[in-house]
């Protein structure tokens, strides 16, 4: 028989469900729906945006399980629903939204969480006419973003700077998905009315490749940058079918696999993991997490290995680093599920588990590992820097020390926010030498 059973140390890999006292309830979640995965996560929190006005977001801590408080303090300085937020890679304390008021923010999370609602954001980028729609941190460059609107823009942006470093409008409609590569040397989007598939260097406006009719049907293409080369596309055929397509990014004329799914309207997430080389798709819509192994080199490059199924309808999902994962106990992924019940939200962790008999440290299905630690800064980013992503051993007894906590963020002020200044101190000059002359004091 093992000539006809493919090997795979993920083959029996199983979802472990939350106990009720590990999820998150009673979150009042915002009725604005879009292209969004609507909740992200970092190793300390997890964001989702809620109902009320300011646009706001909950940063709510992994150990606060249990119901959100009533009133509880959120980020609130948009104008407009929030759409998107995106953690900062290097930092676990910042946090970057969009909203319908156009606008991109950058925002500060106290050390201990949030104890009070904030409405000032650390940085305030403005350059796109309409709402901002998704956000994604550049993986490998500190403080480098990208933005996508309905204005059809795609921009890049020094967050530390606070200034815009490249803009692309090759898009003819909304944009529904971004996504950088490995190393950041590429950016891939995706539209549904021309069906085509971008990819573009993200420090000018040039499209290098284009995938053209990625997918028949006018529904949704999502994106995942998977390894040597690959990108995966998830959507739908004419007749609703979903699907995913393994495609060569340096040739694109051919897709090198096919897999087709079932006939459902809800829009697939795919999230793929380069360490187990795993491919996680998760439907909007549907409770039904599947998953896949690629290998380039194998006949088949996308080979389904098992489902997680469930009753509960998935309104967005994201993934943990893997460094925060209890590798002791076989846990390869951990998958945060939105969910809507009763009229409100609730945030359930999922554990996916290798089992092993063993209690040592499985080094096989446990490789080095993303550190969360920048390879280079946005300057040599923007000189042509491509540098792969740093990492780190998952073993706890390999002796590696984390790196001390960063350092806080400061935005360096641009020349309109100099010039107020200026300006404000000369008023103040004015002031004081008014009141010195009326005073009679006035050298």
């Amino acid at each position: 028989m093992s000539a006809f059973i493919r090997n795979s140390k993920f083959r029996h890999v199983y979802v472990e469900p939350p106990k009720q006292e590990d999820t998150f309830r009673n979150l009042r979640l915002a009725t604005t729906t879009g292209e969004q995965q609507y909740v992200k996560a970092n190793t300390k929190y997890f964001a989702v945006a809620l109902q009320g006005g300011g646009g706001p977001i909950a940063v709510v801590d992994h150990t606060a399980t249990g119901a959100f408080p009533t009133g509880g303090p959120v980020l609130a300085g948009h104008k407009g629903a929030a759409l998107d937020f995106d953690f900062h890679p290097f930092n676990e304390q910042l946090l970057a939204s969009c909203s319908d008021d156009s606008t991109v923010k950058l925002w500060g999370i106290p050390p201990g969480g949030l104890t009070e609602t904030l409405t000032e954001p650390l940085v305030d980028l403005r350059g796109h006419g309409r709402k901002v729609t998704l956000l994604r941190f550049h993986p490998t460059a500190s403080n480098v973003l990208a933005s996508v609107s309905a204005d059809m823009l795609c921009k890049v942006w020094d967050v530390e700077k606070q200034g815009e470093v490249a803009s692309t409008d090759a898009h003819t409609s909304l944009i529904q998905d971004v996504q950088w590569n490995a190393d950041g040397s590429l950016l891939g989007t995706s539209l549904c009315k021309d069906k085509v598939v971008r990819l573009f260097d993200p420090r000018g406006s040039a499209v290098a490749t284009e995938l053209r009719a990625a997918h028949e049907g006018s529904k949704s293409v999502k994106l995942a940058f998977l390894q040597d080369g690959l990108l995966a596309t998830v959507g739908f055929t004419r007749q609703s079918q979903r699907q995913i397509k393994i495609w060569d990014a340096r040739d694109p004329s051919k897709e090198l696999a096919l897999v087709s799914l079932d006939q459902a309207a809800g829009v697939l997430l795919p999230f793929f993991d380069p360490d187990t080389k795993m491919l996680y798709l998760c439907g909007k819509g549907d409770g039904n997490i599947r998953y896949y192994e690629i290998n380039k080199a194998a006949k088949t490059p996308c080979f389904a290995l098992s489902e997680h199924r469930s009753t509960a309808a998935g309104k967005g999902y994201c993934f943990l680093p893997k460094r925060c994962l209890d590798v002791m106990s076989c846990e390869t992924a951990r998958c945060l599920k939105l969910t809507s019940q009763n009229g409100n939200g609730v945030v359930e962790p999922l554990s996916f588990v290798v089992p092993r008999k063993s209690d040592a440290f499985q080094d096989d299905i446990f490789p080095d590992c993303y550190a969360g630690l920048p390879s280079c800064d946005a300057d040599a980013w923007l000189a042509g820097a491509n540098e792969p992503p740093k990492l780190r051993p998952l073993n706890p007894d390999a002796g590696f020390v984390a790196a001390p906590s960063a350092a806080a963020f400061v935005a360096k002020k641009t020349a309109a926010q100099l010039e107020v200044e200026l300006a404000d101190a000369h008023k103040k000059i004015a002031d004081l030498e008014a009141k010195l002359a009326a005073a009679g004091l006035a050298s």
